[in-house]
Formats: structure tokens, C-alpha cells, sequence
């Protein structure tokens, strides 16, 4: 970090030190880390190129469990694949409260799935697995909408003709359409403006919150939160969102029909219309326009940030396609669209999507959990609502389960048969009990549309593979893939 922008922090902080109300010391024995500073934490040990560089520098002199103090407040850090396996799974429910993300604490005030805690998390989690289950997630039917669109990206493809194009918004515009299939009961064309402008606020709002001046918001909001900055674009941008999903309520209320309800909105409107003598419910319209945000955010922008970066990864390494479309011939030929019960007998193809998932790693720091109660955990006493940061990434580069972590190798998920080898240290979903919702439907969704593709077209780079740089465009919360361009060959 850049040593003016310390001295200037420093300076707000003392500014403000008698306006900022001293935080009470943390009871407990938490894990050994860098000594912080009164107010300023460890911010002289942050690395400049972010949270995650500095997480895995401190590992190397702390061990797998450390405490760092972000601003004022401390956050254990959990490292390697059995650490946070240790403690999302043996300790599934001490470790399954969230965490806040600061940048989005205006807006979302712990509504909704994503960010909510205690009964009301657990019960808008259970009805949002049913529903999600009723209406796609292992249904033949979803299966036929992502076949579906795979054949409108094919077409949309097509007539670009071989010419380079940045394929980001198009994969958006992709993914987006089943988890709109599913929450809103309809898919948009790929040049509906509105959709359009929507997706690039999601994808503005992904991009912000991995920033390193998001990253510098989230150690120091008690006060930079009534200074400019990239958490008022990130509201702002929130705002617009929810109010597409307000009106797309109120159409859904207005034509709503009790005997056959069309998609997510409407099984929550009806279970609100159930409850509503209940003054206790969490079946209530802040609880659904959350909740519709979260998944329209996770349903679009992680699956289709993994597309991006892995037809990158896939220009880098051209020979990887060539035995993904030896396989995909093989098995699927040209005159059908993939299949999911085609994926059983295409392990090298599933084995390119997992690596492309791990080492991709979008998701690296991935969202803060908290401990719902006072917690023993390998010898320290970790206080209720303590933060606990899961680093993903330490276990999807994990050296005692990948023989090269920070190289591209399919053969990590393959056995010595060539059949799929399943791994532990797989986490881009996370684990435990607030495991992504949507891992079935993104699963499926990542290994049709890369076969849809890769059956219908050949890919090509303006540039040569030894110079493709595969640097994230940022590195936070997210990794997001770089701007590129690429050429889809009609094969």
C-alpha cells in the first residue's frame, strides 16, 4: 500500500479517534498473529496487492489458524484444506453464522439468504432449497432450458462469424437467463437493454467489492462510510437492482394465480399470503427482494465469471481443447446438444471443468462466516460473533492435495485409469452449511455450456498463447478474469 495513502489514513483516524467509540476487548484466547496497532489493526502488514496476498503470506508465519485485525476488528483466519474443513463441517453449526461485508451492509441489513443469520437464515434457506428443487435444481426441466439457451449461445455465436469479441456479457446474459427462468419465470433476449444494464451493474458490483479500495472500505467503514468512494456506487448500484425486482413483485402479485405458481417469486407470495397473520414470519417483502438479489447475483455473476476465465485459460492451453473435442466427438458428435447423462462418460472434459474451477479460484476469500457461540477450536477460545474468514483458495492450491497447485493440470482430477478423481480440497462451492445453494444448477450449467461450445467452434486468440496474461482484473472477494478477446471458429 502506497505510503501516502497510510499517512492520510492515519490522519482520519486520529481526526476521528474521539468521534469513533472504543471497541470492547474480545474475551477469549484467539489464535497468534501480527501485533495490530491501536484503531489501525495490521493495516502496516497489508500487502498491496490485497487481502488474499497478505492472508497467504501470514500463513507461511502463523500456520494454518491466525488472527489478523482488519481496522479495529480481529478476524480468525482459517487456512488449508482440513483446517476449514475442520471447522465448516465437524463444527458445521458454531462456524455457520455469516459474516458482514461492509460495502453491502446498508442495503442488505441481514435479509435475505445470503446474509441473514440464525432462524431467520435457517428458515429462508430450507424454503429457498425446496423451491429451488421444485422448480430446477435435479429437474429434467431445468436441464431442457440450459439446453435451451446453450443453443441461443451457439446462435448468438455464430454470427459474429469467427471476428474477436470480449465474450463477458454474453456469458452473463447466458447464465443469467436460468436463474431468471427460476426466480422470475422468464429468459431475456441477448439484446434487451434493460437485461443488459442489469448485468453490468451485477458485474460493476462484483468488481467494486474485490477492489482494493473496497478492501481498504471494509478494515476502516465506521467513519470512511460518510466519505465518497466505491461503497456508494456499490448502493447505489443495489438500489437500481432491487428496484427492477419491486416491479417484477408487483407483476408477479398482480397475476399471481394460487394453483399454479409460475417460479420463486410466486412461492414466496403465496407463502407470505399463508403467513400473514404470523407478525413473527420471515415471509415478509424485505425477506424476498433479498433474497431474489442474492440468488439473480450468485445465479449470473459466479457462473459466468468461470466461463470467462476458463476460455482464457483454455486459449493458454490449446492442447487441453484438442482432447476435450476428441472427447466430445466421440461421445456426443456433431448433430445433438451435450447432455447431462453425457458427463459420466466424459471424465477428462468434467476433469477441464474442475480445474478450470480450481484454478480459476473466483471465489478466493469467499464470503465472512461468524461463530454463533463461544467456540473451542484447535486449543483457542474463539468468542460468539466472532469473524472468521475461510480462505477457499488455500485449499483449491493446497500442495498436500495437488502435486502442482499454481499450474493448470487437468490430471489433478484424473486417476491412473483416466477415470474423474474426486479431491477434498475441491471448496469452490465452500462447504458445511452455508455451501453455495446453487452448486447443482452451476454445475450443470458450467459443463453444458463449455461442451455446447467447444463441440460447435474452435477458439482462437489475437494473441499467442505464451503471451497471455491470466492476472485477474482484481482480486478480492471475487477474481475477476481479465478483458480479453477471442475468436469462436465455426468447426
Amino acid at each position: 500500500m502506497e505510503p501516502s495513502v497510510l499517512l492520510l489514513l492515519a490522519v482520519l483516524l486520529s481526526f476521528f479517534l474521539l468521534l469513533v467509540r472504543g471497541h470492547a476487548k474480545v474475551h477469549g484466547h484467539l489464535p497468534p498473529g501480527p501485533r495490530p496497532l491501536p484503531l489501525l489493526g495490521n493495516l502496516l502488514q497489508m500487502d498491496r496487492g490485497g487481502l488474499l496476498k497478505c492472508f497467504i503470506q501470514l500463513q507461511k508465519k502463523y500456520g494454518d489458524v491466525f488472527t489478523v485485525h482488519l481496522g479495529p476488528k480481529p478476524v480468525v483466519v482459517l487456512c488449508g484444506t482440513q483446517t476449514i474443513r475442520e471447522a465448516l463441517v465437524d463444527h458445521a453449526e458454531a462456524f455457520s453464522g455469516r459474516g458482514t461485508i461492509a460495502a453491502l451492509q446498508r442495503t442488505m441489513q441481514e435479509y435475505g439468504i445470503a446474509f441473514a443469520n440464525g432462524e431467520r437464515w435457517k428458515i429462508l434457506r430450507r424454503f429457498s432449497l425446496a423451491t429451488l428443487r421444485d422448480f430446477g435444481m435435479g429437474k429434467r426441466s431445468v436441464e431442457e432450458r440450459m439446453k435451451e439457451e446453450a443453443r441461443c449461445l451457439v446462435e448468438e455465436l455464430k454470427t459474429y462469424q469467427g471476428a474477436p469479441l470480449d465474450p463477458t456479457f454474453l456469458f452473463q446474459c447466458t447464465t443469467a437467463n436460468i436463474i431468471c427462468s427460476i426466480v422470475f419465470g422468464e429468459r431475456f433476449d441477448y439484446t434487451d437493454h434493460q437485461f443488459l444494464h442489469l448485468l453490468e451493474l451485477l458485474h460493476q458490483n462484483l468488481t467494486l467489492l474485490s477492489s482494493i479500495s473496497n478492501q481498504i472500505f471494509e478494515l476502516f467503514s465506521g467513519f470512511l462510510k460518510y466519505f465518497p468512494g466505491t461503497h456508494r456506487q456499490i448502493s447505489k448500484n443495489v438500489l437500481e437492482i432491487l428496484d427492477f425486482i419491486g416491479h417484477n413483485v408487483e407483476k408477479h402479485r398482480a397475476t399471481l394465480d394460487p394453483s399454479t405458481p409460475r417460479d420463486f417469486i410466486d412461492t414466496f407470495l403465496l407463502r407470505m399470503e399463508m403467513e400473514k397473520s404470523n407478525c413473527h414470519t420471515e415471509f415478509h417483502h424485505q425477506n424476498l427482494m433479498m433474497s431474489v438479489l442474492n440468488l439473480f447475483f450468485a445465479g449470473s455473476e459466479t457462473t459466468s465469471n468461470t466461463l470467462c476465465y476458463g476460455f482464457l485459460v483454455m486459449l493458454k492451453y490449446p492442447h487441453v481443447i484438442e482432447k476435450v473435442q476428441k472427447e466430445i466427438d466421440q461421445v456426443i458428435g456433431s448433430h445433438r446438444l451435450p447432455t447431462l447423462d453425457d458427463r459420466a462418460k466424459m471424465p477428462y472434459t468434467d476433469a477441464v471443468i474442475h480445474e478450470i474451477q480450481r484454478f480459476c479460484d473466483i471465489a478466493p476469500i469467499g464470503v465472512p462466516h461468524r461463530v454463533t457461540k463461544d467456540t473451542m477450536f484447535r486449543g483457542y477460545l474463539l468468542p460468539k460473533n466472532t469473524e472468521v474468514y475461510p480462505i477457499l483458495s488455500t485449499a483449491l492450491h493446497d500442495p498436500r492435495y495437488f502435486e502442482q497447485p499454481d499450474t493448470f493440470n487437468p490430471e489433478h482430477f484424473l486417476d491412473a485409469n483416466g477415470a474423474l478423481k474426486k479431491s477434498e480440497a475441491f471448496l469452490s462451492f465452500s462447504t458445511g452449511k452455508r455451501i453455495c445453494l446453487g452448486e447443482g444448477i452451476a454445475r450443470n450449467e458450467l459443463f453444458l455450456f463449455f461442451t455446447a461450445i467447444l463441440q460447435n467452434f474452435s477458439v482462437a486468440s489475437p494473441v499467442a498463447p505464451k503471451d497471455i496474461d491470466l492476472t485477474p482484473k482484481e482480486t478480492g472477494i471475487g477474481k475477476i478474469a481479465p478483458t480479453y478477446q477471442i475468436c469462436f471458429l465455426a468447426r
